[in-house]
């Protein structure tokens, strides 16, 4: 059954691995194959799990292997029947489900797509400088109806175990979303957003609180929550008052209160966009770099002065 099966494919693997063993380097093509293959296979189940399509395979993949054990345990009839089901029902499905496989392989040659699954996605800066504009329209708005509010933006310190504490949302930024989580009297308004990788991580999270005695007694949880946080990590925090309706934000533990729309936005772009992409940060690394040379030279410096000592200390 397994050479009826397979043998429409024109793969014969005995001669595929004796090919290899005669010539180490035939391995690379088949390799290529195997992986090219695998990709094929992830890419359609993966644009399939979002559409009917889904159900239609996990069908298929059960005919295969109904079909496959008729051949080993020699059930004829019932081999026929789906080698011809499977033979013919083909062209079936493609005019059934064919507004499903359109809109498949309009997603797969999707540009923004393509780039994605290729790692060659939208650039990370201009896709962070949109996400900033976009929590700064949802901040601006809960400022004007007092509705308190507390978003956190994960940098280089992960925030696993805070996210941990809320509720996973893995959602695109918006403002509608980030309005609507902190709307008074809903399961996750009471707590803090997390974003994480261009995405809300996670909402309704526990923040650690900042137990400095010298914080004004104006300030509430909240305010208390962003400047801990802000102090336990290199997050960037920002907060929205309930009773005044001022945005605040919080960094390396230093809360900065009645910040206007744009200087938010200045602030936001200079830390999570500049000093990350920008020549900011490319100093930064050069810094390091050249630290780093500067160490290994004092520490091959070291070195051989004590080499140096050490002769001399024996030649006395």
């Amino acid at each position: 059954m397994f050479d009826t099966f397979l043998g429409k494919t024109n793969i014969n693997f005995v001669e595929v691995y004796q090919e290899i063993q005669s010539n180490p380097w035939e391995i690379i093509p088949v390799a290529l194959d195997i992986v090219a293959v695998v990709f094929l296979i992830y890419m359609i189940i993966k644009v399939s799990r979002k559409s009917k399509v889904w159900q239609l395979l996990k069908g298929i993949f059960m005919l295969i292997v109904i079909t496959i054990l008729s051949g080993v345990f020699k059930m004829r009839i019932t081999n026929f029947i789906f080698t011809t089901v499977m033979t013919y029902g083909v062209i079936a499905l493609i005019i059934i489900f064919q507004p499903e496989l359109r809109r498949g392989l309009e997603q797969l040659g999707a540009t923004n797509t393509f780039k994605k699954w290729f790692g060659l996605n939208v650039n990370k800066e201009e896709k962070t400088k949109e996400d900033i504009y976009k929590v700064a329209i949802a901040v601006e708005e809960m400022a004007k109806t007092r509705t308190g509010a507390l978003i956190v933006f994960e940098r280089d310190i992960k925030l696993q175990d805070i996210i941990d504490t809320g509720i996973e949302m893995d959602s695109e930024i918006s403002p509608q979303v980030l309005c609507n989580i902190f709307v008074p009297n809903t399961p996750l308004h009471d707590g803090a957003v997390v974003i994480s990788n261009n995405k809300i991580s996670a909402a309704a999270c526990i923040l650690p609180l900042a137990e400095n005695p010298e914080i004004e007694k104006k300030f509430g949880t909240r305010h208390r929550a962003a400047i801990g946080m802000s102090k336990e990590s290199d997050a960037i925090v920002v907060v929205v008052s309930e009773e005044t309706g001022e945005i605040s934000i919080a960094r390396d533990g230093q809360l900065i209160v009645d910040v206007e729309d744009e200087t938010l936005k200045r602030i936001l772009i200079k830390h999570l966009v500049l000093t990350q992409y920008g020549s900011e940060a490319q100093t930064s690394r050069v810094m390091k770099l050249k630290k780093k040379v500067k160490d290994r030279k004092d520490r091959m410096k070291l070195k051989k002065n004590l080499e140096k000592e050490n002769n001399n200390i024996e030649s006395l």
